[in-house]
């Protein structure tokens, strides 16, 4: 993240200005409500329901089932959940703690990395806009990143509302640890670290959910719901962020659902967890670009945002303190609501997010050496080595902080999305072997890929990374790999279902291999043509050739019981096995009187007819006849 520009927020603030100076005007409102910060937030008679205990996971799986996986590098990695709550498969990426190749029988803590009012669905704003991967790279923890979320405060609304049915504490304390803990070697040491909308969370979830957490740590969060003017604080944000309504959330203001969610009442069910509270002050800073008037940003709403979590953190502080429960307690001088410096805060609360989390704070020793040290220093964008060299299937593995260094061919930097696929089949013990070469850039330009012992892998921005292997990658590499007629691969190669086979996608057509007729491209038009007839599965079966050049700029296609033929002229069309085929034939195929098919066959009365560019043929019977 280059710290010298000036990011849009992603917590609460919106990017118009309107709003922002709305915030602050808000912000001077509010204020009048956290005059002392001993003020009670709801009134005496309400009281609040007793904390939820949070079972043990793997005693309680709330039958959520893990839908798809993909590797976005050898230690990041997205899951896609089928949530019951939720009704939808639900993103969720993981860092992988520092340890997780050289200890693969190790498991490790859990630290849950919660996003601001404006999470996108794509990707967590901690990956998206700080330098949480490479800083957590080299920490022994499994970091949890749920995606999109967008104004949820991640817990259970009462409602759905703008098309979502939000039921985050469900789906992050219930439904996704079962998951963690059962295939991604996760223990029930967990902390929470949020953000704005995430810190605010993170407190009345570690609150709710006794046990649960064993750290929680608010940057900026607002942390309390129900005092003076902050249910329209929240509703204002709310919509702003996405058109969301707070009542669908937790009801009106006066609904016990909002006391329930706050922190600041909560405070007593923090007993035992390490707690970190931090804001800013909302004036300039650091990381802010100043405006003409002394002491303000132009970052307008993140001022009067960070304004409102410093008293709403003051608050909740004194309450903490007046019960007894330590917390490490940061007040800024400066700065406002914006990225840069819950980056800063997130380096600074890790030691005793580590401690709580009984991890080592810093990372041991190590150095490279020898073959793989030689690659490091000849490629220093992988980083500062996070493991000692370790033997893993028959050669030598080490682990740096933006990649992997493998010695067996030569020692090979294997990193970023090519190294998440390799990961994904399973490293040197997979079916690729050990790389065979450095990641190199494609002739093209375009593209980056890594050879190894038994295929390759290969990139681009727009397709990512999909290895090419056996068969298939020989007759790629024969027409002239990324530089042939098919492009680049653009999915892996799978089994053709229901039949002797594989198949792969690249960016113009397709690549069969089949025992009994090889491999073959099939691409264009004749593509799809094959789509709408079954592909393999329909009455054409596998390719017997590529694609066959024919006169005036046509193509065909041989398949086990037809052809399939395009030109510009014509289109695309097959021709079955047959006697229509044979009285086609008779006449000289396509450079014949009929010229090329432009129709498939239908059916007439008692037969069936095929159209041809000057003539058809029909079939009645067994007799086929040339018009």
């Amino acid at each position: 993240m280059r710290l010298t520009r000036q990011r849009p927020i992603r917590g609460w603030a919106s990017r118009r200005v309107g709003y922002g100076a709305a915030a602050a005007g808000l912000a001077g409102v509010l204020a009048v409500g956290f005059t002392t910060t001993t003020a009670t937030a709801v009134p005496a008679a309400q009281s609040l329901p007793a904390a939820q205990s949070a079972p043990a996971a793997t005693q309680a799986p709330a039958g959520a089932t893990l839908d798809h996986v993909e590797w976005l590098s050898d230690r990041r990695v997205a899951l896609w959940i089928n949530s019951p709550s939720m009704g939808t498969p639900i993103q969720v990426q993981m860092l992988l703690a520092r340890d997780w190749n050289l200890k693969p029988e190790q498991r490790f803590p859990a630290v849950f990395m919660l996003d601001g009012l404006r999470a996108t669905d794509q990707e967590n704003g901690w990956t998206l806009e700080t330098d949480a991967e490479s800083f957590f790279a080299d920490k022994n923890v499994n970091v949890v990143l749920p995606v999109g979320g967008q104004s949820s405060f991640y817990s259970d609304w009462a409602d759905q509302d703008n098309g979502q049915n939000y039921q985050w504490e469900t789906f992050l304390t219930k439904e996704l640890p079962p998951i963690l803990e059962g295939d991604w070697r996760t223990t029930q040491e967990r902390g929470v670290v949020g953000l704005s909308m995430g810190g605010t969370a993170a407190m009345f979830l570690a609150a709710r959910n006794q046990g649960f957490f064993k750290f929680a740590g608010s940057l900026s969060g607002m942390l309390t719901t129900t005092s003076l003017g902050m249910p329209q604080a929240i509703q204002y944000a709310m919509i702003d962020a996405g058109g969301f309504d707070s009542r669908a959330m937790w009801g009106p203001p006066s609904s016990p659902a909002w006391a329930e969610h706050d922190p600041y009442l909560l405070a007593d069910h923090l007993k035992g967890v390490s707690l970190y509270v931090s804001s800013g002050s909302g004036t300039t800073g650091a990381y802010d670009q100043p405006s003409d008037i002394p002491g303000v940003s132009t970052n307008y709403a993140g001022m009067g945002l960070e304004i409102l979590s410093r008293l709403t953190s003051q608050t909740f502080a004194t309450k903490l303190n007046k019960l007894g429960i330590p917390a490490q307690v940061v007040y800024r001088p400066s700065g406002t609501h914006s990225w840069p410096y819950w980056q800063f805060e997130l380096h600074q609360l890790w030691p005793q997010l580590a401690s709580a989390l009984g991890v080592p704070a810093d990372k041991p020793a190590c150095e490279a050496s020898g073959a793989i040290g030689g690659a490091a220093a000849a490629n220093p964008w992988i980083g500062d080595c996070l493991t000692p060299a370790y033997s893993q299937a028959g050669g030598t593995v080490q682990d740096f902080r933006f990649g992997r260094i493998f010695d067996k061919n030569g020692a090979q930097p294997v990193a970023g999305r090519i190294g998440g696929v390799y990961q994904a089949t399973g490293g040197p013990a997979g079916p690729l072997g050990f790389p065979a070469t450095p990641e190199l850039g494609a002739p093209d330009g375009r593209g980056r890929f890594n050879h190894f012992d038994s295929g390759s892998i290969y990139w681009t921005p727009e397709a990512g990374a999909h290895s090419v292997t056996g068969a298939i990658r020989d007759e790629w590499a024969r027409q002239g790999w990324e530089g042939g007629p098919l492009g680049y691969p653009v999915a892996e190669q799978v089994a053709t279902p229901g039949k002797d086979g594989a198949v792969q996608g690249f960016e113009i057509g397709a690549m069969y291999s089949s025992p009994t007729h090889g491999t073959n491209a099939v691409q264009g038009m004749i593509l799809g043509k094959y789509a709408e007839l079954g592909w393999e599965g329909g009455w054409l079966g596998f390719p017997k050739t590529s694609e066959i050049p024919v006169k005036d700029g046509g193509r065909f296609n041989e398949f086990e019981a037809g052809n399939i033929y395009w030109s510009p002229l014509s289109g695309a069309w097959s021709v079955e096995n047959g006697p229509i085929f044979e009285a086609w034939k008779t006449e000289g195929y396509e450079n014949g009187r009929l010229g090329f098919p432009i129709s498939d066959k239908f059916a007439i009365p008692g037969g069936v007819q095929q159209n041809f560019q000057f003539g058809y043929i029909t079939l009645v019977g067994d007799r086929a006849e040339i018009h």
